[in-house]
């Protein structure tokens, strides 16, 4: 195939679960030509308004929003503008489209991505999307009708979008998240821990942090730390929750071999050295944790749109590829699982090798190349 210049506009964002896999399709097609132009189109005030540029890549922001799930005075205030601001960002996305003139509007999931591909298509410029959970949302549905392609991590998608238009890629991942090396295992645990003989167990809540994993670490510290003798635990607890966990350490100043942070700055080194990962299943993170080829137990987030991480989570469960944790249960169940896993290397052994296969390593890739044969 023949890999042109071309002109190309990313749309989504919200959470590094979209923002992530936007960047990598970015850097692919710039990889297969780097005069390829990109523009990126997020939300205002969300994470991909700083995440884009520091990645190098230019960005607008519509002032898109979503409704709120509470019901609470400002909240309705605030869905009351919804429309008006709908309307705004579609408006706006026709003149970015008009701006830029591009080639071909990728779609990653997110506010931003509902009025560029709606646009897009009334202005016949071809649109790709890129559906990360097992679960479609109600925007990706509506938008697969105009779509010439929609490119998918999970198999059984029929259900929620045209059989002809979906490819099977995977999600796009970071590129240094690979298997581990003996090499990268000891610079992680060089980075991240103190007993190169330690049992050793990476809970992460992502960059906003999870207050259920927060919640289930302070009940179990709080109970002693059963079943926690030579085990050594990095806990990545989200900026939100920093400062309330490091409170809650200080007051513990008994506790050893916990470290928390609010920021993991090499994760493909915190991954290598874990024995087994506590995580949210996020399409992103159990992406991740596949390519790593690592153990892990999953607790699905119940405040996602139509219980994708749970969806998400069973499709390694059923091929014996990790462990799962319901979140209503995670502060009675969650150490005590992920502690009797990391006593049984049989099951680290099984649970990772069966999460490796199945890793889509090239799926940015893939992605970049459905996106030429639309173009073309």
């Amino acid at each position: 195939m023949e890999y042109k210049a071309i002109r190309a506009i990313i749309s989504g964002g919200g959470t590094g679960g979209h923002i992530f896999p936007a960047i990598s399709i970015a850097n692919k097609l710039k990889e297969l030509n780097p005069a390829t132009e990109i523009l990126f189109v997020g939300a205002v005030g969300k994470m991909e308004m700083e995440k884009v540029p520091a990645a190098g890549y230019e960005i607008t922001g519509l002032p898109i929003v979503g409704l709120q799930r509470q019901l609470n005075l400002k909240n309705i205030i605030n869905d009351i503008q919804v429309p008006f601001k709908i309307l705004r960002s579609i408006h706006l996305a026709g003149r970015i489209i008009d701006r830029f003139k591009p080639d071909i509007v990728i779609g990653v999931g997110g506010y931003a991505s509902a009025p560029l591909l709606w646009k897009a298509g009334r202005k016949k410029v071809p649109t790709l999307i890129q559906e990360q959970n097992g679960f479609a949302g109600l925007t990706n549905k509506i938008l697969a009708k105009r779509a010439g392609c929609i490119c998918v991590a999970y198999s059984g998608m029929e259900k929620f979008f045209p059989a002809d238009k979906i490819v099977l890629t995977g999600n796009p991942i970071r590129k240094e998240m690979v298997p581990a090396s003996a090499e990268m295992v000891r610079e992680g645990i060089e980075l991240y821990y103190d007993n190169p003989e330690s049992k050793r167990l990476l809970v992460v809540g992502g960059s906003l942090g999870s207050g259920t994993l927060n919640r289930a670490m302070k009940r179990w510290i709080e109970d002693g730390r059963p079943g926690g003798e030579n085990v050594e635990i990095l806990w990545q607890c989200g900026r939100y929750y920093k400062a309330g966990v490091d409170e809650f350490m200080a007051a513990h100043p008994e506790v050893k071999g916990i470290r928390h942070t609010d920021f993991i700055g090499r994760m493909d080194l915190a991954y290598a050295a874990a024995d087994v990962i506590i995580s949210r299943s996020g399409a992103s993170s159990i992406s991740e944790i596949c390519a790593t080829h690592k153990a892990a137990v999953f607790v699905p987030s119940p405040n996602v749109a139509e219980d994708h991480q749970t969806h998400n989570a069973m499709a390694l469960v059923r091929e014996n590829a990790a462990l799962m944790v319901r979140d209503a249960e995670a502060e009675q169940k969650l150490l005590p699982t992920a502690l009797e896993l990391l006593s049984d290397p049989e099951m680290i052994k099984i649970l990772g090798e069966n999460a490796g296969k199945m890793a889509k390593m090239n799926a940015a890739g893939e992605i970049a190349d459905e996106a030429y044969k639309l173009i073309s």
